[in-house]
């Protein structure tokens, strides 16, 4: 018999895992929420037309293709065979899993421009797949929670995507991170002004993987994707650069003086601090960092990335704003901003930091116990009395040993057994004994309901 086994990089989540998971989505969603956002959903495979293209070229390798149903391989030929994968790939796989959730949405948009209100604020949690190697805190299959405007270039939704992380975090119990934020008009000035206009692309592509493999192996990837030695030296002042938020803001106006867009980037950097500060907020958590990239293609203005010190995993969260994403379905000059949380590397963040509430689970208040079968029917008389009070109840279907009613109580952590005896019956009352403190008391069914409310 064939052993079961999961798909690499792939999990399963078990009712605790589940209680956990529900107690992030639930902090995240009522955040979005209350910055006026409203949930769509999108369907897991999309047209592979939609999705290539959109997320640079190692982006593209790590879509999860889906083999057309049936004969999938009836109208390859020889031909086919001899240009490779990619001669093969359009006659065998039309669809794939969504990557991320941002493409879907702009898809979403376009095709439904009509009956939308702009600006259009969503927000989508669901599962996004990539074939990339699974590894501590990076999965196959894993939920993202983005939030999106569309329809507005408006900095304030900037400004509101700083006060949506902080929200989150604070009420995760989140203490030490950081907002790293950047804008790609920046970037783009970068690259003018160390000669190199035009190559913001593969700029970006290669400082993305600073913190990865380090300055000396990013200036051996700028070699090789054509920058000259004196343009990386030009470049080396701005990966060293140590500064306060407003000195980093100053060294770039004078190294971009030429560039008009890169000048441009840090006008709209400064905006956005400018509008939390007339909010009445301040910048804490958030760090100017010159050297942040974010590799994907479709990014034009702000960007974003949120990490927490002292764990061994990765950003939590990241997004910013793409100025023509929908462009590429028909409908050109619909300015959107947006970002995603990273559910699975938030839960391992939380798990190792021990920063779960022990009653997160929040499962059976009450098990509702008996001797006989007379007791049987007397618990099942009561059981809609708390459910309809809202309290969470079960009875032991079975009718066993008083002992093993209690054994399962305490193995699911129900912190409270009800116990129906012929006293009870009498009375028309419940026994309910408290399984942490051992105390057990006789009370009416609205005392007990008040009990356990």
């Amino acid at each position: 018999m064939q052993k079961p086994s999961l798909p690499k990089g792939t999990r399963d989540f078990g009712p605790i895992q589940m209680a956990r998971r529900n107690f992030i989505l639930d902090t995240i969603k009522d955040t979005f929420q209350l910055f006026g956002y409203q949930q769509i959903e999108t369907p897991a495979m999309e047209n592979l037309s939609t999705l290539t293209g959109k997320y640079g070229d190692e982006g593209d390798q790590l879509l999860f293709k889906i083999l057309n149903s049936g004969d999938f391989l009836k109208d390859v030929t020889f031909a086919d065979l001899e240009k490779g994968s990619g001669g093969v790939l359009t006659k065998v796989a039309e669809k794939g899993l969504r990557y991320d959730l941002t493409v879907p949405f702009a898809r979403y948009v376009v095709m439904n421009r009509n009956e939308l209100v702009f600006p259009f604020k969503r927000y989508q949690i669901q599962p996004v797949w990539r074939a990339d190697r699974p590894q501590k805190g990076r999965y196959r299959e894993f939920y993202q929670c983005d939030a999106d405007v569309v329809g507005t270039d408006s900095l304030v939704c900037e400004a509101e995507i700083v006060l949506m992380i902080r929200r989150v975090f604070v009420r995760l119990g989140l203490a030490d991170y950081g907002i790293k934020i950047n804008n790609r008009k920046i970037l783009t000035g970068i690259a003018e002004a160390i000669g190199e206009a035009g190559k913001e692309g593969p700029l970006c592509v290669a400082i993305d993987k600073l913190d990865k493999i380090g300055w000396e192996k990013v200036q051996e990837e700028l070699i090789q994707r054509g920058f000259g030695l004196q343009s990386i030296q030009k470049l080396s002042p701005l990966v060293s650069l140590e500064s306060d938020l407003k000195g980093k803001v100053e060294f770039l106006k004078t190294f971009l003086k030429d560039s008009p867009t890169g000048l441009k980037g840090v006008e709209e950097l400064e905006e956005v601090f400018g509008i939390l500060e007339k909010m009445g907020e301040n910048l804490d958590h958030v760090d100017f960092d010159i050297m942040l990239a974010r590799g994907l293609s479709y990014y034009t203005g702000a960007i974003f990335e949120v990490k927490v010190y002292g764990v061994s995993i990765g950003s939590v969260s990241g997004g910013g704003r793409y100025d023509n994403l929908t462009g590429v379905f028909g409908l050109p000059g619909v300015s959107g901003v947006g970002f995603s949380f990273g559910v699975d590397r938030l839960y391992d963040v939380l798990e190792e930091l021990q920063l779960f509430p022990s009653d997160s689970l929040n499962g059976t208040r009450l098990l509702l116990a008996y001797f006989d079968s007379k007791g049987f029917e007397y618990a099942l008389s009561i059981l809609n009395h708390f459910r309809k009070a809202g309290i969470k109840v079960e009875i032991y279907p079975d009718q066993a040993k008083i002992k093993k009613q209690f054994e399962f109580a305490t193995k699911k952590e129900i912190p409270f057994v009800g116990i129906c005896g012929d006293d009870e019956i009498a009375t028309g009352t419940i026994s309910i004994k408290n399984l942490i403190t051992g105390i057990q008391e006789n009370l009416s069914l609205e005392a007990a309901v008040s009990k356990l409310s």
